[in-house]
């Protein structure tokens, strides 16, 4: 058994890679690395044998303003082992060196899946709650018109730079968002733009409810800027609002609910909790 690590450019390793993670999540990387959204920051650690890849742990390098300070963590994802090969302790082997590898890090965090929970805990990892904030009913706009329209596939390359240049528009914002967000989000079809003041915003629509996952804009944009310009009858962020724009918006304690709970090590990721913050929707690796 053979430990192979950060080959995400490795046509036949990535294919079994791939094969897994369709397998275990029903999904895959390719066409995140065709269409030239791969930044380096995404680093799987995988055994391998007789051409197989048997488990797979990956290492999500994560770089972040938090509250205006830097913050360099690290997210593991795509934690998986093949059925036939599991409860050998691969996985556990795999987090361990991924561990040891950025024990310099400000910290290591996951979400954990509800099935896993006691495979975490018995790894030592604590358990931390975020804050998840939504807009006040008073400064949702129902009736909003103009403002935020679909943005055509014909904004890629535009929304490609914002991206890349993005302001910093919440209390925890990822600095290198490139990959993730362009994982989420590359077939635009739930990005919008607003023409009049240069901004794009991810957003899922359910009846009059609206998530609002991510403010792009090369600009510090005001969050009531980017509100009425939403015709909604709720809004629930996807991302921690910034200090000027707390007055806006209501909050409660979230433990992931029904789909994880968030797990870490490193006395500064405990921040976190105590500052009241949402680690972005799309940064979850």
């Amino acid at each position: 058994m053979e430990l192979i690590r950060n080959y995400m450019n490795d046509p036949e390793r990535r294919r079994m890679l791939n094969d897994l993670t369709q397998r275990t999540f029903y999904f895959n990387f390719e066409d995140w690395v065709s269409g030239g959204w791969l930044s380096g920051d995404y680093i799987p650690y995988s055994l391998v044998e007789n051409g197989r890849l048997l488990a797979n742990a990956s290492a999500n390098i994560m770089t972040f303003d938090q509250n205006g300070e830097r913050r360099n963590y690290i997210q593991i994802g795509t934690v998986m082992t093949d059925e036939e090969y599991r409860g050998r302790g691969l996985a556990r082997q795999l987090v361990g060196r991924i561990l040891d590898d950025y024990s310099g890090r400000d910290g290591v965090y996951l979400f954990g899946n509800m099935s896993a929970l006691g495979f975490y805990r018995k790894l030592g990892f604590g358990e931390l709650n975020q804050r998840r904030y939504s807009v006040k009913p008073e400064y949702c706009v129902k009736n909003a018109t103009g403002g935020f329209a679909p943005a055509p596939i014909g904004l890629l390359q535009e929304y490609v730079r914002a991206v890349r240049n993005s302001a910093v528009n919440s209390s925890l914002e990822q600095v290198n968002k490139f990959g993730l967000q362009m994982f989420y989000t590359a077939d635009m079809s739930e990005v919008f733009y607003a023409q009049d003041i240069g901004c794009f915003a991810v957003m899922e629509r359910s009846g009059g409810a609206v998530e609002l996952k991510s403010i792009i804009s090369t600009r510090r944009v005001p969050l009531n800027e980017v509100i009425r310009r939403i015709a909604a009858d709720s809004i629930t962020l996807g991302f921690s609002p910034l200090p000027d724009d707390m007055h806006l918006c209501s909050s409660g304690t979230y433990d992931g609910a029904d789909d994880y709970r968030l797990f870490f090590k490193g006395e500064k990721l405990r921040e976190i909790e105590t500052q009241g913050l949402y680690f972005p929707e799309l940064s979850h690796a």
